[in-house]
């Protein structure tokens, strides 16, 4: 049963990385077909990224209200709603309108499953939770491409993705037994050890979540700028045409799904802050060819070692995060993790937007190579601060 539910739960996860490279790979033929500038892929990521911290802000209150299980049929049923939504629009502004239901129900179910997955299972299967989200964000780009090159338009691509996760909603339906066996066993686990309701200001206090905090703000703002503008700086500063930008884009997602699967296998061997460095320094091989302008498929190959070197950061960060600061806390801190990872997607995606309109799309591994920079301080800046704080508990009061 246990193994059944977290094949649903890798499931939900597909449904959750779908919709996520598909806006990057259809923008070059969303804004020509709806006049409007190319920057204004930024305006829906930040409204998209708005609902996703609403619902982050509010996860540990729905959690201690509703069942895991009724929150992701709900939230899941969201985001098919708003995906149709999006298929359907001819104005820019209809997009936004359904960027709100979609951002909602993505912030749900990234809280609720994280932390579900960072309490009942091991770093590897974290770590494949998070690759499975890769298949999701490597496929949305593909069936893009694909309804591109048979001339279905970015719309038939949507539609398609929709219809699966109404599938999913079914899914999760159907799954309920193997949810209440393991709601039965968490209810025993909070008798033992009760959640404790911290508040947004306590959150903060803790010792070492600010590091943990900015570490979630910088690599999403990493990966969801080299996910929405990756297929238009190939289109505008290597010529290459917006069916292949489109296909080779789905590169970088493959990189995290590829990544995250490879690291489920060394994960637990490894340990979190080996993983982390390991990616880091694949990252930076790969944004270092980012810079190179010559040849056709030097980026393409930095493109994919930067979603290599993404796959382990995100899901060990998570996987950490209970034994960094409780688990009566996890859902808490989980919580606000990805509320400043949101921050990270709604502002700087479109901040880079604007940018590129006086400077350039060139500017765009420049500006990723900051966010590196950042994460790499604030990572280490985390692991110096648990470290520091185990050994003040070993010594105990003084």
């Amino acid at each position: 049963m246990k193994i059944f539910l977290l094949i649903v739960i890798y499931l939900a996860f597909i449904s959750l990385g779908l919709p996520d490279g598909l806006l990057g790979a259809a923008w070059p033929s969303v804004y020509q077909s709806m006049n409007v500038p190319v920057s204004f892929a930024g305006y829906v990521t930040m409204i998209i990224a708005g609902g996703t911290i609403i619902s982050s802000l509010f996860s540990d209150k729905l959690s201690r209200k509703f069942s895991t299980q009724f929150i992701l049929v709900i939230s899941v049923a969201l985001t098919a709603l708003a995906i149709f939504g999006f298929s359907f629009s001819t104005e820019y502004y209809q997009l936004c309108l359904w960027a709100i239901p979609y951002g909602l129900g993505a912030g749900a179910v990234d809280s609720s499953l994280n932390n579900y997955v960072s309490l009942h299972y091991k770093s590897r299967q974290m770590s494949w939770l998070h690759s499975f989200w890769g298949v999701g964000a490597t496929v949305g780009p593909y069936i893009i491409s694909l309804c591109l090159h048979n001339s279905l338009g970015w719309e038939w691509g949507y539609r398609i993705v929709g219809i699966i996760q109404c599938c999913l909603v079914l899914l999760l339906l159907s799954s309920w037994p193997a949810w209440k066996k393991n709601e039965l066993v968490d209810e025993k686990r909070e008798e033992d050890q009760p959640s404790e309701h911290m508040g947004f200001v306590k959150t903060w206090k803790l010792k070492g979540t600010v590091f943990a905090f900015l570490s979630f703000f910088c690599y999403c703002s990493l990966e969801t700028t080299t996910g929405l503008w990756s297929a238009s700086f190939f289109v505008i500063n290597h010529g290459v045409s917006t069916e292949t930008a489109a296909s080779w884009a789905s590169l970088f997602y493959m990189g995290i799904m590829v990544g995250r699967f490879l690291m489920g296998f060394f994960a637990d061997k490894l340990g979190d802050k080996r993983c982390i460095r390991l990616g880091l320094s694949i990252l930076f091989v790969g944004l270092v060819l980012l810079f190179i302008p010559a040849g056709y498929y030097t980026p393409l190959i930095g493109l994919l070692l930067v979603g290599l070197g993404c796959a382990p950061i995100y899901p060990t960060l998570i996987h950490e995060t209970p034994n960094n600061f409780g688990r009566n806390h996890s859902q808490e801190v989980i919580g606000m993790q990805m509320t400043m990872a949101y921050v990270g997607s709604t502002f700087m995606p479109p901040i880079f937007g604007f940018l590129s309109e006086w400077i350039g799309v060139g500017l765009f591994p420049y500006y990723l190579s900051i966010f590196f920079v950042l994460l790499f301080i604030m990572s280490e800046s985390l692991n110096h601060s648990m470290k520091s704080k185990a050994i003040a508990n070993e010594k105990g009061p003084a």
